[in-house]
């Protein structure tokens, strides 16, 4: 069996993680692809060395670009390998533009491929990840889903029963694997001068709320004045593509600014959060299986688990009255904990099923 990973961002690293792991275990032979679709180091070389893994064999430079050309020239390079290498399966993780492209490679050329985090869906066609996703499914031969929902979902678009698989969800295995390692190596609330449950994280970057003047300012003035409130700060580690924003942000006197964070770090300050606010899919998880109550800065999920464990809610309109409001809400919530994806034995169960068949 030779196995292939493509990954380019720093969410697919950390949810492959095991995978790779398990491969090194086992001594399957394994290479990566890695697109640099995040090409900061902040956003993935950090993550390598944190997380004890070989370099990429393969890295692409991709960097960004518009959805098209940004897929266009991944399309081109990952075929290039492929042919070279001619693996028997091809992993891909999520719902980017690099996971549409290793998928599309590979299904044109005949090899194998292994959607991790299959089937889920926001049903908002106007995120380019939905897109990603729908057409990912819909070429691979396992889908890896990590929740019965999910599975519901690929048969009720006609996907083969035989292609679908619930496996629980490889960020329960990251966050277990990783967490002691955090409270152990992380110094991060001592850098910033923090104490344990005396602030609020903060991470936002989809364009519709960064790209949006209206949507941007709202959060970031309806979180400072719930820090006034409490008497705590917010800690946002900012995007690269958000410096243009630092100095709108910056006039805020309660929300603390820092580059990209590794994964130790930022499995520490989510851990030791008073909440979390956030727009992205993999903390919303992150957040439930650490039992960390979380304000969806988002008017949809493909994440619904996380809303009906009852410890995030998600926003009627991005406006200040709703987030503070939505905010109020959650923290005179009894939440009944219960974790959705799994037990942290989902890379076990995926090379199961591919030795199964």
């Amino acid at each position: 069996m030779k196995i292939c990973f493509v990954l380019g961002t720093r969410p697919e690293i950390i949810k492959l993680y095991s995978l790779i792991k398990y491969c090194e275990s086992k001594k399957i032979k394994y290479f990566i692809i890695h697109t640099n679709q995040h090409y900061d180091k902040n956003m993935d070389g950090v993550f390598f060395k944190e997380l004890g893994l070989k370099k990429a064999k393969y890295n692409l430079g991709i960097g960004s670009g518009s959805q098209g050309d940004q897929t266009g020239r991944m399309l081109i390079e990952i075929e290039k390998v492929l042919m070279k290498e001619r693996p028997d399966y091809v992993f891909v993780q999520g719902d980017t533009n690099t996971v549409l492209s290793g998928a599309l490679a590979s299904s044109k050329i005949k090899i194998k491929v292994c959607h991790v985090e299959a089937g889920l869906r926001s049903y908002d066609r106007e995120m380019p990840e939905e897109i990603n996703r729908i057409i990912a499914d819909h070429v691979s031969d396992y889908l890896f889903c990590p929740t019965k929902k999910q599975a519901d979902i690929s048969l009720k678009e006609g996907i083969s029963k035989e292609k679908i698989f619930v496996t629980g969800n490889t960020i329960v295995d990251a966050v277990l694997l990783v967490g002691k390692m955090s409270d152990k190596k992380s110094n991060v609330l001592n850098k910033f001068n923090l104490e344990k449950s005396k602030y609020f994280l903060l991470t936002c970057h989809r364009p519709s709320n960064t790209d949006d003047k209206s949507n941007f300012e709202s959060i970031i003035s309806s979180i400072n004045d719930i820090c006034e409130k409490e008497g705590v700060k917010c800690i946002f580690p900012m995007h690269p593509r958000l410096n243009n924003k630092k100095s709108f942000v910056n006039k805020f006197k309660n929300i603390i600014i820092t580059d990209p964070l590794g994964y130790l770090d930022l499995l520490k300050l989510q851990k030791d959060s008073k909440m979390i606010f956030t727009d992205s899919g993999g903390i919303q998880e992150e957040s439930c299986i650490l039992k960390k109550k979380c304000v969806i800065l988002r008017v949809n999920t493909e994440r619904p688990e996380t809303v009906r464990v009852g410890g995030a809610v998600l926003l009627r309109e991005i406006s200040t009255k709703d987030i503070f409001k939505k905010y109020v809400l959650l923290k005179n919530k009894k939440v009944k904990w219960y974790n959705p994806f799994g037990d942290g034995k989902t890379a076990v169960k995926i090379f199961k099923i591919l030795n199964k068949n």
